[in-house]
């Protein structure tokens, strides 16, 4: 009898582990899908178009002429 109430038992906390893990992967899933469309919404384009100088080898800002 002690048996079969220890497999319950463990059988019983696979169950919760289960769970937890299920519930901790959703969490991650939806941070992660959070951050993605985070990265989408940010407009690339908007960015600065760097140039380099020759002489000093120095990145500054590309001046629109």
């Amino acid at each position: 009898m002690p048996q079969v109430l220890l497999l319950a038992a463990i059988g019983a906390g696979l169950l919760l582990v289960r769970r937890y893990l299920k519930r901790e992967q959703e969490r991650v899933r939806a941070e992660l899908r959070k951050a993605e469309e985070a990265m989408e919404r940010r407009n690339i384009e908007s960015a600065v178009p760097l140039e380099e100088d020759p002489v000093t080898g120095v990145y500054r800002p590309k001046e629109h002429s």
